[in-house]
């Protein structure tokens, strides 16, 4: 019988370890096993061993369920035929804890690997889903019309659906391991979550035994156009795109930036290379804003059309950097994870033109072979200011860089 919601109940602090119940997780090590599971639950406080709670920025939701009566507390998910449509791994990246700090490797097959735990009564909750998909865009449906794309029935199908593995993964931080990518130290990194949250989380900063923390932050979709085994074979040419939210170009088509005709160039370029033999990945990761949120951006986007001498390419970043404090939030550090989770080591055909996209991943160890740019009639005519912007900060570019004339005269529409 389930317990009533209404009846009160004593608050159980969890700032001091009880000792009790609690597998330990050992980050990096070479088997699930040996690992240890992500023990998230709300249902037996005792099982816990991270901070936070599973479903990223969906755990509010959870709780607005259970406080209103529409979901039991105790409810554990029946994990029966949902296991993953295709293999991942593992890979060697697993197993090094400098490889992968911002997501759980095995979290897509924990009803395998942690069944005796499971029976054991673990709430053990899945971070990863894997699944298969069509994906429809008009614009690849434009490409098979003027002859850029030719359905295959394999890859791309006559009415312009394109064939995918998908996979959901939620964010799940080794706390030692991401104050190292951000270099600070572990005890600043969790002071500042701590304070930052609005000290939502007080085990960061009183249960130093506990190392990984489930953020409320979003977490990555990735799309995989061909066989997904192929993404860890460096003789398989991989087309791939790093691509972060948003909102109003991806799914509403704003003209103010690239993001939409490029995410959707990517897509053309991940079919055309898997029809040759390759495979193509899209990685979508929520940044909404570049990490500073769509109120900011909006404020930002006011606070450019309405300077004096108009929206122009040389004030692009200062006027982000005024209203937020900073020009970018992304912090593309951690993305590299997931490429690592995929057994990823040698991209062919990167389609993207952030510098700091490639860096990050090439100093993690990954190779780039080719840059693919935006191609320059897709850049709606009011993306111009930050195309232009973007280019002389250093984002990739087989044209000539835009000086200072050029990035005053560059202007966009007003209000």
């Amino acid at each position: 019988m389930a317990a009533d919601p209404s009846a009160p109940r004593h608050i159980r602090l969890t700032s001091h370890a009880s000792g009790q119940g609690a597998l330990p997780i050992r980050w990096g090590a070479s088997t699930p096993a040996e690992r240890g599971p992500i023990v998230g639950t709300t249902t037996k406080r005792s099982h816990r061993n991270v901070i936070g709670t599973h479903s990223g920025s969906y755990s509010v939701y959870r709780a607005l369920a259970v406080a209103a009566g529409a979901l039991n507390r105790d409810h554990k998910a029946d994990l029966t035929n949902t296991a993953p449509t295709d293999q991942i791994g593992p890979y060697p990246q697993w197993t090094d804890p400098g490889k992968i700090v911002s997501l759980d490797p095995w979290g897509a097959t924990v009803a395998e690997v942690f069944a005796n735990e499971l029976a054991a009564g673990y709430d053990i909750r899945p971070t990863i889903a894997v699944t298969k998909a069509h994906v429809i865009l008009p614009e690849v449906i434009e490409a098979i019309q003027k002859g850029r794309l030719k359905p295959d029935n394999r890859i791309l199908l006559e009415g312009g659906a394109a064939c995918v593995t998908k996979a959901a993964i939620e964010p799940v931080w080794y706390l030692p391991g991401v104050a190292k990518r951000f270099g600070c130290s572990e005890s600043d990194l969790r002071r500042v979550l701590f304070e930052e949250t609005g000290g939502m989380y007080p085990e960061l900063v009183t249960r130093s035994d506990l190392e990984v923390f489930l953020p409320p932050i979003g977490g990555q979709t990735i799309y995989i156009f061909g066989n997904a085994r192929d993404l860890a074979n460096p003789d398989v040419e991989l087309t791939a795109r790093v691509h972060d939210e948003c909102n109003g170009s991806d799914v509403f088509g704003s003209d103010i930036c690239t993001c939409r005709p490029y995410l959707t160039h990517a897509i053309e370029e991940c079919i055309q290379g898997a029809q040759r033999g390759g495979v193509g990945l899209v990685a979508y990761s929520r940044k909404e804003g570049r990490a500073l949120g769509e109120v900011t951006k909006f404020l930002v986007y006011n606070a450019r059309k309405r300077q004096v001498g108009g929206d122009t390419a040389d004030q692009y970043f200062a006027r982000t950097e005024c209203v937020a404090g900073v020009q970018d939030m992304r912090f593309q550090e951690l993305m590299p994870d997931v490429l690592h989770w995929l057994g990823i080591r040698k991209i062919h055909r990167l389609v993207s033109m952030s510098n700091m996209k490639y860096d990050a991943i090439t100093g993690s160890g990954i190779e780039v072979g080719e840059r693919v740019d935006i191609p320059a009639e897709l850049i709606p005519a009011d993306a111009q200011v930050e195309m232009e912007a973007k280019k002389a900060a250093g984002y990739f570019t087989p044209d000539v860089v835009p000086d200072a004339r050029t990035l005053k005269e560059t202007k966009g529409r007003a209000l």
